[in-house]
């Protein structure tokens, strides 16, 4: 069954027989994929009472397993600093996440999970993780495997230079 993709490929076949538009076909999907996992992912973020940014944040937290400053989270983040600040805030509020002084630098903090936060964040990725096998299930786990090592050879290549 062809996907919306192929068809714009047979199209520019017709008219452009001579030129390669193969590149096209991977592109385009890659970039039609987000349409579907961003919003399925939005949802069951979502459903644990926060936004994608405060689960980043806390995931973040919960994989460095010890605490972080500031701008170490929003260096692995890619946010800006204003962001993690005013989202780190919200998240102080609602007992998530907790400021501990900083002993090696007055002038800064750190961030750390509360109780309350990990038991928040376990169960938001247990569904975040369940909820990204549905999206894959279409594949076998041999592509899936296969597809992660191409992805993450492109990836590579590409984030070297950041």
């Amino acid at each position: 069954m062809p996907d919306h993709v192929e068809k714009l490929l047979k199209q520019w076949q017709n008219v452009r027989p001579d030129l390669d538009c193969s590149p096209m076909g991977v592109i385009g999907r890659i970039g039609r994929m987000e349409k579907f996992i961003s919003p399925a992912v939005e949802k069951v973020i979502n459903e644990h009472g926060m936004s994608r940014i405060e689960f980043d944040l806390m995931a973040t937290l919960r994989r460095a397993d010890q605490p972080l400053t500031p701008t170490e989270l929003y260096k692995t983040t890619m946010l800006s600093s204003g962001a993690v600040s005013s989202k780190l805030d919200k998240l102080v509020d609602r007992d998530w996440v907790q400021r501990l002084a900083n002993m090696e630098d007055r002038r800064s903090c750190r961030v750390a999970l509360t109780q309350h936060g990990v038991s928040i964040i376990d169960a938001a990725v247990e569904a975040h993780v369940a909820n990204e096998k549905l999206l894959l299930q279409s594949l076998t786990l041999e592509e899936q495997a296969d597809l992660s090592m191409l992805l993450a050879k492109w990836l590579g290549q590409h984030e070297r230079d950041l």
